[in-house]
């Protein structure tokens, strides 16, 4: 760092300066005992330099730095800084030799043309004299070489009256507001030294949002809108345009870092994710950007935000260029959105298209030929019109070797640059509006009436010995409505009014690009109506109409949810179908919702239709095959009963008890006939019938069945000699034991249906697609009754049988009796697992088949083999053969 150093005590507010200004550019202070005692090294700093400036002898700086500036006396001299430069050549510092003068190079043109147009607004507002009248502007302009140190020497310069090797002045001369500088990074320094001094400063170009932070830049103002209110604009065009994966790289200062910060919080706010942050470094160190180049092309990204100043973003563009990265739809940011360098014609391939949101532009009669009457000769002692000369015409006025002379007859007029290229007066018209906001303020100050000031009682400021502070007063009230119908004024926070276009790069049809203008932004309005887009009339990326994707995962249609892919950001995802009974009927759905009991995810899964209702009906192949089955047995117990009424009077027939058998076909005729009772929608009637109509049935069967086997059992006995028992058993007493028997199924029936009958109920499975309809059985205990008493009349049959099962007949009927009841109980045994394991229908048709099941075992068992007899054996059909005598274990 150059030695600074000042006498008579000067050295002491230099250190206090520097300390005020350690943080470094760019650095935001926080908390609040930091800035506690940043304020008090404020006053102190500030007691401290005008108490040293009030001195006799200002002594200049030391060294051999001198700052170019150019000068124009006036009533109040406006200080103005502006990076005509691009770099400082900075000289080796031994400390043990005198440093060497710092040079600057790279001569900007565009922000050339931004100090003509201050020199051309002071000019303006001393012709016409209205605003300012008996007030002559003038001007001191340094250069500040885009470089924070050179910037702050600038500043300096223009508080202290003069820079390094000028003769001295007195303190008095010091200008009383600084427009500039046009740089963030470089606005930062600058500020945090001019808000020591409560000196205003009105940047034409600096868009930090930390510059909105009035403790620490109580004396800043600005032109140019906030980033704020850019990246509130970026961010409702990404949600506008569908992006969802966007890539961001920022310069290496305030103004790309901090914008490209902001953004990422506000897409993300959104529900976009930020793919990658890259950083451009100042050197544009070739290997750094390659690999930022490569990480645009690995990521995928279709859209990315550029957020960085005009020479950063040609050096990238330069790279992109190199590794022939094409296809990328890029998003600028208003430092470069309408830099006529980077629309040069090899940049076409990879910016054609392009969009972003540039400040208001406006149109300023007079300008493009005060531009073009510049010429050396009319200004001698501007350090900068010679350098724009040779740079504008490749000639030199030195006779360097190699280089042709400049003559200065060359005519800018014959030039095409950016420097006369006013069609896009955005940051000139910022620099405009910046000059007439302090005439206007000054304006303010001069028809100040004594007693009526806003300052210690009620004197009004001298003209003649502006201070700043005062000036800094009127420039936070001023508001004013210009020739162009736009009002300049200053928030709170010294933020001019956020207005921007939207700029699209488009080609025409001689191959230049034009920055049409296919939107409007305007932050005063409600956020519903901040941003206007005319869809139609932008061309993208590719020369294509249509608007370019942009996401990591395609959105996952109706019926499906995001699944987060581990390890990713939550833009990218997999998409899963929903689970049976869910749906989604929206895309990008998070999650899945349930359907409420009575309904079913569709096939598609993104609505829910009512459940199916599931019950053993007719047309089901299952029910189809009980319902032929079960009348299959009616049809052949009825067959039977018609065999046995035909063949009524032969032997077999009668010697089997024609009346029990009969009885025992028409009650397995009604055991066949319950079973239909199942099939078909529940109901109040079919579910009473179908339990009590089988129970009754199968009692009043089991019942004849016992009182046969009883006969036969006792029939055998009777044969002994002296033997009477067979009148207890005669028709009579066998009539009223079927009757007993099944009058007690009839009360346990009775009672179920009166005190706790089955009824129709409705089984809401909430992973089932089907509604089951069942018959509950209303009491489990009169079921278990019912089933039970079945069960005991049968064990008993089945014990009797078997006990007669080896009496001597040719035709001994027990052993038939046994067979049936056997298969019976075996039937109702294997059904209570069963039923009690089968789901819904299943468990019905389980019961039918039970049903089916037993009583084609006792139909086949007990009649098949007489039915045998009767119709392919008659010949055994005779008495005799039916008769059976015993005698010592032979047959007779």
């Amino acid at each position: 760092m150059m030695p600074i150093m000042y006498k008579d005590g000067r050295l002491w507010a230099a250190l206090c300066l520097m300390g005020a200004l350690s943080a470094g550019a760019g650095h935001v202070w926080h908390g609040a005992p930091t800035m506690r005692a940043y304020t008090l090294l404020r006053v102190i700093c500030s007691a401290v330099f005008w108490a040293s400036c009030r001195q006799q002898s200002c002594q200049p700086i030391a060294g051999h730095s001198s700052l170019g500036s150019l000068e124009q006396e006036g009533d109040v001299t406006l200080g103005g800084l502006f990076s005509l430069h691009d770099s400082v050549r900075e000289p080796d510092l031994t400390f043990g030799s005198r440093p060497a003068p710092t040079s600057c190079s790279g001569f900007n043109f565009r922000t050339f043309r931004w100090m003509q147009t201050m020199i051309f607004a002071i000019e303006e507002i001393n012709r016409q004299g209205h605003l300012l009248p008996n007030l002559t502007l003038g001007y001191k302009i340094y250069d500040s070489c885009s470089t924070t140190f050179q910037a702050l020497r600038a500043a300096m310069a223009l508080v202290n009256g003069r820079g390094p090797g000028e003769e001295a002045a007195s303190c008095s001369s010091a200008v009383p507001v600084v427009i500039g500088d046009g740089g963030s990074t470089l606005s930062l320094v600058v500020a945090r030294f001019l808000g020591i001094l409560r000196l205003p400063q009105v940047s034409y170009f600096s868009s930090c949002a930390c510059l909105s932070n009035k403790k620490e830049f109580p004396a800043f103002l600005r032109t140019m809108p906030s980033d704020l209110f850019q990246v509130d604009a970026l961010a409702l065009l990404v949600r506008h345009s569908g992006w969802t994966w966007v890539g961001t790289v920022a310069g290496d200062d305030d103004y790309g870092r901090q914008g490209i910060q902001i953004f990422n919080q506000q897409v993300g706010r959104q529900g976009a994710c930020v793919a990658f942050l890259e950083v451009i470094p100042k050197n544009h160190a070739a290997e750094r950007m390659s690999s930022i180049v490569r990480r645009i092309r690995l990521s995928g990204v279709r859209v990315v935000l550029l957020f960085a100043l005009e020479q950063d973003a040609g050096a990238l563009f330069q790279e992109v260029l190199r590794q022939n990265l094409t296809g990328i739809q890029w998003l600028a940011s208003e430092a470069w959105v309408t830099a006529s360098v980077l629309a040069a014609p090899h940049f076409h391939p990879i910016l054609q298209g392009s969009v972003g949101f540039a400040i208001r532009r406006a149109d300023l009669p007079g300008l493009k030929p005060f531009l073009l009457r510049l010429h050396p000769s009319m200004a001698p002692s501007d350090p900068f019109v010679l350098e724009f000369w040779e740079k504008t015409f490749g000639c030199t006025f030195q006779g360097t070797p190699g280089q042709s002379r400049c003559t200065g007859s060359e005519q800018l007029a014959n030039v095409t640059n950016i420097y006369a290229d006013v069609t896009q007066l955005r940051i000139s018209y910022n620099v405009y509006k910046a000059v007439y906001a302090i005439a206007h303020s000054l304006r303010s100050m001069l028809q100040c009436e004594p007693g009526g000031a806003p300052f210690s009682g009620g004197s009004c400021p001298h003209v003649s010995n502006i201070q700043p502070w005062q000036l800094l007063h009127y420039m936070k009230q001023v508001e004013f409505t210009n020739e162009f119908g736009e009002t300049t004024k200053f928030d709170a926070n010294g933020d001019a009014v956020a207005t921007y276009d939207l700029i699209n790069w488009q080609l025409t049809g001689d191959g230049a690009v034009r920055f049409a203008t296919v939107g409007r932004f305007d932050g005063t309005l409600s956020p519903s109506k901040k941003l206007t887009i005319d869809d139609q009339a932008i061309v993208w990326n590719g020369n294509r109409k249509q608007i370019p994707r942009s996401v990591c995962s395609d959105s996952c249609p109706p019926g499906t949810r995001k699944a987060i892919k581990p390890r990713l950001p939550v833009c990218c995802f997999d998409c899963v179908v929903c689970t049976a009974g869910e749906v989604s009927n929206q895309t990008d759905a998070i999650e899945c919702e349930r359907c409420q009991p009575e309904f079913w995810s569709n096939q598609g899964r993104d609505a829910c239709v009512p459940k199916q209702l599931d019950y053993l009906s007719f047309q089901d192949a299952m029910g189809g095959t009980l319902l032929a089955t079960a009348l299959l047995g009616a049809c052949s117990t009825a067959t039977v009963a018609l065999v046995f009424a035909r063949y009524r009077n032969t032997p077999v027939v009668r010697a089997n008890n024609s009346e029990l058998s009969f009885l025992i076909l028409c009650s397995l005729a009604l055991c066949f006939l319950c079973a239909l009772a199942f099939l078909g929608r529940p109901s109040a009637w079919s579910c009473r019938l179908r339990h009590t109509a089988f129970g009754i049935a199968f009692v009043l069967c089991i019942s004849c069945i016992l009182g046969k086997t009883v006969v036969v059992l006792m029939a055998f006995r009777a044969t002994l000699p002296g033997s009477r028992v067979m009148r207890w058993f005669g028709p009579v007493q066998q009539r009223a034991s079927i009757f007993l028997c099944t009058l007690v199924q009839v009360l346990i029936c009775g009672l179920w249906l009166g005190l706790a009958p089955p009824s129709p109920r409705r089984l809401l499975a909430r992973e089932s697609a089907h509604i089951l309809l069942l018959c509950d059985v209303g009491s489990s205990l009169a079921f278990s009754l019912v089933l039970g008493y079945i069960g005991l009349l049968a064990c008993l049959c089945f014990l009797l049988a078997f006990l007669a099962r080896k009496l001597p007949d040719n035709f001994n009927e027990a052993k038939f009796i046994t067979f049936s009841m056997l298969i019976f109980c075996a039937v109702w045994v294997a059904f209570v697992p069963a039923y009690v394991s089968s789901p819904g229908k299943y468990s019905t048709a389980t019961e039918i088949f039970a049903i089916l099941a037993s009583s084609f075992g006792l139909l086949v068992c007990l009649f098949f083999p007489k039915c045998y007899i009767i119709l392919l054996k008659p010949e055994k059909n005779n008495r005799k053969n039916m008769m059976t005598k015993l005698t010592s274990g032979k047959q007779y």
